[in-house]
C-alpha cells in the first residue's frame, strides 16, 4: 500500500492512503487512525485495505504534501553507491559504505519548493531510492536486516558541489544539508507492495528531459548490508531514512556541467513508488 501525509481539518499532520493523484485520510476509515511514529508500530496489515475503500473517501491529492514520514531522527545518505556513479566520477570503486548525513530541516515534502542557497553556486540533482526505517535495530545482521524496513520513498539528495568538494577538507555535511536540500515523497510504499527493491528502476526528469536513468541492481552495497553496516554505529530508529545512492547522470559530471537555477522543475520517479517533483526557487 502507498501512504503519505497531509494536513488534517486542524491543521495538524495526517496520515492518507495514496493512488494515482488522489487521497483517502485514514480517519476516515479507522476508528482511531495512526497519528506520527505510531505508524510504524502498526502492522500494515492492520490497516484497510485500500481496494476495499469506496470512492466517496478519495479525493484529488492537494499540490503540496507533507513528507511521507515524521520529522526523522535521523536522515543518513550514502554517497558513490551506484557502480555506474562513481565511473562517471572517476572514483574508485569504494571498498566500504561511504556515508554522509543531513540534518531534518532539509527534509520538504512533493510539491514545496527547493530553496537555491545565494551561498552556493553550483547545485546538483540526484535521484534515489530512500529507505525508510520501521523497527529499532542495533548490531543488525545482514539477514534480518529487511525485518526493520518498513517500506521505500522517493528522495532528492541535492547536493552544493561547491561546499561539498570546493572547501577545506570536503565539507559534505554543509554542502548536502542546506534546507530544503532533501524532499522526499510523494509517498512511501510499504515491504508489502515491494517485497523486492533489488532492480528497481530510479530516474530523474529536469524540466522533463530525462537526466540520470538506471537500477538498484548497480548498487555497490545492497540495502541488507547498508542496514547492517549503519548499525554497528547508530542505533537505527522508526521513521530514520536511509538515501540509497543516485546513479550516473548527475550535473556536476556533465561536459559542460549542468547545475539547478531558478525555475527548474526537479522530478524523481522510481518505479512502484510514484513521482517526487519538486520546483527551484
Amino acid at each position: 500500500m502507498s501512504i503519505c501525509r497531509i494536513p488534517g481539518p486542524d491543521g495538524r499532520p495526517e496520515y492518507a492512503f495514496y493512488r494515482d493523484g488522489e487521497v483517502c485520510p485514514l480517519r476516515q476509515v479507522m476508528a482511531s487512525a495512526p497519528v506520527e511514529f505510531e505508524l510504524f508500530g502498526l502492522p500494515p496489515s492492520e490497516l484497510p485495505d485500500p481496494l476495499g475503500i469506496a470512492q466517496q473517501h478519495w479525493s484529488p491529492a492537494p499540490d503540496v504534501l507533507l513528507p511521507p514520514v515524521p520529522t526523522p531522527d535521523k536522515v543518513i545518505c550514502i554517497g558513490l553507491n551506484y557502480r555506474d556513479h562513481a565511473i562517471e566520477t572517476h572514483s574508485p570503486i569504494p571498498s566500504e559504505p561511504v556515508v554522509f548525513s543531513k540534518f531534518s530541516t532539509a527534509v520538504i515534502g512533493h510539491g514545496q519548493a527547493i530553496e537555491l542557497p545565494a551561498i552556493a553556486h553550483k547545485v546538483d540533482y540526484e535521484a534515489e531510492l530512500v529507505v525508510v526505517i520501521g523497527r529499532e535495530g542495533r548490531n543488525v545482521s545482514v539477514d534480518d536486516a529487511m525485518q526493520h524496513v518498513y517500506g521505500y520513498t522517493c528522495g532528492h539528495d541535492v547536493s552544493a558541489r561547491d561546499w561539498q568538494k570546493g572547501r577545506p577538507g570536503g565539507q559534505w555535511l554543509l554542502g548536502k544539508t542546506f534546507d530544503t536540500f532533501a524532499p522526499l515523497g510523494p509517498c512511501m510504499v510499504t515491504t508489502e507492495a515491494l517485497p523486492d527493491p533489488s532492480d528497481v528502476r530510479v530516474r530523474m526528469e529536469l524540466n522533463g528531459e530525462v537526466v540520470q536513468d538506471s537500477t538498484t541492481a548497480q548498487l555497490i552495497f545492497d540495502i541488507p548490508t547498508t542496514i547492517a553496516h549503519l548499525s554497528k554505529f547508530v542505533t537505527l530508529k522508526p521513521g530514520d531514512v536511509i538515501f540509497t545512492g543516485t546513479p550516473p547522470g548527475v550535473g556536476d559530471a556533465k561536459d559542460p556541467p549542468v547545475y539547478l537555477k531558478p525555475g527548474d522543475r526537479c522530478s524523481v520517479i522510481v518505479d512502484g513508488i510514484g513521482t517526487l517533483t519538486n520546483v527551484c526557487k
